[in-house]
């Protein structure tokens, strides 16, 4: 059931029927650390650049036809998924990420030879370094894939969920634009505004992080290819770096370049931290608004009650019929997850020691869970909250009628100090503002009803 391969340290028993050769076998035994694999889109991109890669060799004359195609094929399956089981390294291996190359090296060529007839572990006639991994270096490999997996999974998966959710609010804050409520800062009391104009404020924070992912993307698609192992270019034609980008722009679909400076390119990965800012933004903004919507939905009998969310499932073990706000509280756990993900890819970015940055496995691995995480939550928010928020207007009309600072009205035309002294007297003998004024001389009745609008005070309206 085993076969021997072998590497440049010696030989190693593999399993016959895993693609996988010495090196994946070697790195099994010495990082048996934690269970984190890198995620299904980075391996896509190593097979894609591989595949891209292959062809572009061939095109190049620096590999045969038969070789190259064998290796695209088998770099398809990669891409497609068929052989995803195939992958079982941790990301907490070496900062360069070698160990998955060679891994991906590995299988591309054992799957390949099989395709071709010939033994698996044999490397003949294809081997994985020699020829899978022709005009390359883990080093440029791994960051260009990266940046690759981080394009596609931004552009596929995060902004399509994140614009119909932040479409989901525009449309709330349409319907809700004649209820007038009563608004909160520091918790307490304020002056009112519409709900339309509250929910307002959540589409225009989704519209905005939105906007500063998509300026990340031009960073993220310059790609390091082409830089081998230093940023030198050694071992690679004088004409690979352009054909390869081109090559995978073609594939992909993506507008990609060739890194400007591919000694910085390999160096650093300053642009997977500017996107995590952006992703962290995205957290915040998303942490805001679900808490508001878990306060505002807060009760049902003794919270605010303003709003009521879907009910989903039941919220307790010991309280019968307690429903809780649970896609709120997900969606702020994903959030504290993705700023503790920017936190980690920060200090990892840092650490690009002279010519090679060596913290890429963890980048790779939080990058690409924070986008997939923000993803999905944007998608279970919208479909199972958001889009079924409906407004409790009894509450929200009580609360409004009830409000000390409708008297915010009153300061231009009687002035702030007799004004406190209204809201004050109201607030210690338990009775309406209007009241109040009357019994303080402030105010007619008349006179108070005219300028003590609700709805007119949710826009400018001096006179």
């Amino acid at each position: 059931m085993m076969r021997t391969e072998t590497d440049s340290m010696g030989t190693l028993l593999v399993p016959n029927d895993r693609y996988w050769g010495a090196q994946t076998q070697r790195a099994l035994q010495n990082f048996k650390i934690g269970d984190e694999r890198l995620p299904r889109a980075a391996i896509w991109a190593l097979g894609t650049i591989k595949q891209a890669v292959a062809q572009v060799n061939a095109d190049l004359g620096l590999l045969e036809n038969r070789i190259a195609e064998a290796i695209s094929t088998a770099a398809q399956e990669v891409i497609d998924g068929s052989l995803d089981d195939h992958f079982p390294l941790r990301i907490w291996q070496t900062g360069s990420g070698t160990q998955t190359n060679m891994n991906v090296n590995e299988v591309i060529a054992n799957r390949a030879i099989e395709m071709l007839g010939g033994e698996m572990g044999s490397k003949d006639p294809i081997h994985p370094n020699d020829h899978v991994n022709k005009s390359q270096s883990t080093n440029d490999v791994f960051p260009t894939a990266i940046h690759l997996a981080m394009v596609r999974q931004i552009r596929d998966h995060l902004l399509p969920r994140l614009g119909i959710l932040q479409e989901a609010f525009a449309e709330k804050a349409s319907a809700f634009e004649e209820i007038v409520k009563i608004g909160r800062t520091h918790l307490m009391d304020a002056t009112p505004l519409t709900l339309g104009q509250e929910f307002s404020a959540y589409a225009q924070q989704l519209a905005a992080a939105k906007q500063r992912i998509e300026t990340s993307l031009p960073d993220l698609s310059e790609l390091p290819i082409g830089g081998t192992a230093v940023g030198t270019g050694l071992n690679t034609h004088p004409d690979y770096t352009e054909r390869v980008v081109a090559r995978l722009s073609e594939t992909t679909g993506y507008q990609l370049q060739r890194a400007p400076n591919a000694f910085e390119a390999l160096a650093c990965r300053d642009a997977v931290v500017s996107a995590s800012g952006a992703l962290k933004t995205l957290a915040v903004a998303l942490f805001k608004i679900a808490n508001d919507i878990r306060w505002l939905a807060s009760g049902p009998r003794c919270g605010l009650g303003e709003l009521q969310l879907p009910e989903m499932e039941p919220g307790s073990s010991i309280m019968p019929g307690k429903v809780n706000p649970t896609q709120c509280e997900a969606v702020t756990m994903v959030c504290a997850q993705v700023i503790g993900n920017d936190t980690t890819l920060a200090f990892a970015g840092a650490n690009g020691a002279l010519q090679l940055n060596v913290f890429m496995p963890v980048i790779a691995y939080n990058a690409l869970q924070s986008i997939q995480l923000l993803g999905d939550a944007c998608e279970s928010f919208r479909v199972n909250c958001v889009e079924g928020i409906v407004p409790n207007t009894e509450v929200i009309g009580r609360h409004l009628s009830e409000s000390l600072m409708l008297v915010t009205a009153l300061t231009p035309h009687i002035g702030y100090d007799r004004a406190a002294k209204v809201a004050q007297h109201a607030h210690e003998h338990g009775c309406t503002l209007r009241e109040a004024a009357i019994a303080l001389e402030a105010l007619t009745g008349e006179a108070f009803d005219e300028l003590v609008v609700p709805g007119d005070m949710t826009r400018p309206n001096f006179r």
